[in-house]
């Protein structure tokens, strides 16, 4: 599961419209971003398998990143910490749930080398050996997503309108790159170009949401009626 995520991480600005659409990505990747940095630290061991199906990847060992345990103590910590500095508890949950939530899609689509705990036994249901089954479901959650994300923020400006669908078109065009792309170079290149990837990701949802605005916004409509 990869934009399976980020849609999710759109579809909960719907909920919480003052929490920044950059914090719920991160809560709903936050395992995927400490994944290639893990792997870099030499903590984490993922295989390259050329030309295996689905994917040309075994992914040896991720406790950290992505066991179910880890990711609920870091969702806790996310989703306090974010409450200290906001008193917005229904953000705080929200966040919270998203980051657990990357378990639960990816022991739906992996073969079972999801943890429970460090250590522990491993899940995953495999719906990715069905590669046309998980693009459909996939691909439709993140136009689902990026709809309802659409349909309460709206652009203020030009940028508004050129950040959305640059991220739009990123997120497709790398999630169709990641499928068809064929085999990696080396671990060091997926750990790069998953680092690189994050930080261009989330610069650019910062950007896009920065020149965006509730698409029911009082102001707004005393300006389009002449009354502000």
């Amino acid at each position: 599961m990869f934009i399976g995520h980020f849609a999710l991480g759109y579809a909960a600005k719907r909920s919480v419209q003052r929490t920044s659409l950059v914090t719920l990505f991160v809560a709903a990747q936050l395992a995927d971003i400490l994944w290639p940095i893990l792997l870099a630290l030499g903590i984490e061991t993922v295989r390259i398998v050329p030309n295996a199906k689905p994917i040309p990847l075994e992914f040896v060992s991720y406790p950290y990143s992505h066991s179910l345990a880890t990711l609920a103590i870091m969702g806790a910590v996310f989703g306090i910490a974010y409450f200290a500095f906001t008193k917005r508890a229904r953000s705080a949950w929200i966040i919270f749930a998203l980051v657990v939530s990357h378990w639960v899609l990816d022991w739906i689509t992996h073969v079972p080398d999801m943890p429970l705990w460090p250590g522990g036994p491993k899940f995953g249901l495999g719906l990715w050996n069905y590669q046309t089954l998980t693009m459909v479901i996939e691909v439709g959650m993140f136009l689902v997503g990026a709809r309802l994300y659409a349909g309460v923020r709206r652009p203020r400006d030009r940028q508004g309108r050129i950040g959305f669908w640059s991220l739009f078109f990123l997120l497709l065009v790398a999630y169709f790159a990641n499928e068809f792309g064929g085999t990696p170079p080396s671990v060091q290149a997926i750990w790069i170009s998953g680092i690189l990837g994050t930080a261009v990701t989330l610069g650019l949802a910062w950007w896009s949401d920065s020149h965006r605005g509730p698409a029911h916004d009082p102001r707004r409509a005393e300006r389009a009626t002449g009354r502000g």
